[in-house]
């Protein structure tokens, strides 16, 4: 009796053991990202005409699908306790970033300003510094890490190596393992995964954008600043910070 107690129990064991160490390869994950839109629009004279029209807080969900070491992220509701003018939330909507892990390239699709523009070109980047801080996020232990994007911009991310895919939310990417928490100060905008599903994911659904047209990350960028250009006074230091907010967002 003895003998058939213990050999349960290491069957077990070996079966928690196997559980706890099985990587994620495919799954579908839900972000809440919250951001202080208030915060982005600084206080000029624009922000002053809105700052009536919408709520200090932007909550929305974003889905992150991934197979086959491709993935998309694309926007799924917002929080209904919010409410937002249409114009201000269609802008987000239609948004989709496509990274294909394979290849290094990813497409993306962004609604900047009421004008639709797709950018396609290589994955970016970015140099990561990990710590030893560690936090659970969606049921996962994940490690700490802190990187630049758009040269100056510093960002925050929490990482799961038990899933199986250098991603992320938007285009911040390039650790060894999922990131399922970031904040950017600057942007004043975080990210959290509030769940992580690994059956029925459609993978048909991670697919990029088609057009006759594409930018590239840099002729997105240059296209952006001249027409911004007329926007705001680079004398005026609250017209500068929203000039670099909307270009940050942009090229996020």
């Amino acid at each position: 009796m003895k003998k058939i107690v213990a050999f349960t129990f290491l069957l077990i064991t070996i079966s928690i053991n196997s559980i706890a160490q099985t990587f994620i390869d495919k799954a579908e994950i839900e972000y809440e990202v919250k951001t202080n839109v208030k915060k982005t629009m600084g206080n000029n004279s624009f922000a002053e005409m809105l700052k009536d029209q919408i709520p200090t807080f932007r909550t929305g969900y974003y889905h992150y699908t991934f197979a086959d070491n491709k993935s998309i992220y694309k926007w799924h509701h917002w929080d209904e306790k919010e409410k937002m003018p249409e114009w201000f939330r269609k802008s987000e909507e239609d948004n989709s970033w496509f990274f294909d892990f394979n290849t290094g390239n990813f497409i993306m699709s962004k609604n900047i300003a009421g004008t639709p523009f797709n950018i396609q070109d290589s994955i970016k980047k970015i140099e990561w510094k990990l710590s030893n801080e560690n936090r659970m996020i969606a049921g996962f232990n994940c490690r700490k890490a802190v990187g630049v994007i758009m040269d100056s911009v510093y960002v925050f991310a929490f990482f799961s190596e038990e899933i199986m895919i250098p991603g992320g939310p938007c285009t911040v990417q390039g650790l060894p393992g999922m990131i399922l928490g970031l904040t950017i100060p600057r942007m004043y905008t975080s990210w959290i995964a509030t769940k992580v599903s690994v059956n029925g994911i459609n993978t048909a659904s991670i697919k990029p954008v088609s057009s006759k047209k594409f930018y590239t990350y840099t002729t997105i960028k240059s296209t952006l600043d001249e027409r911004s250009k007329e926007w705001y006074s680079s004398d005026d230091p609250e017209d500068n910070q929203w000039k670099n907010q909307f270009i940050w967002g942009a090229l996020l």
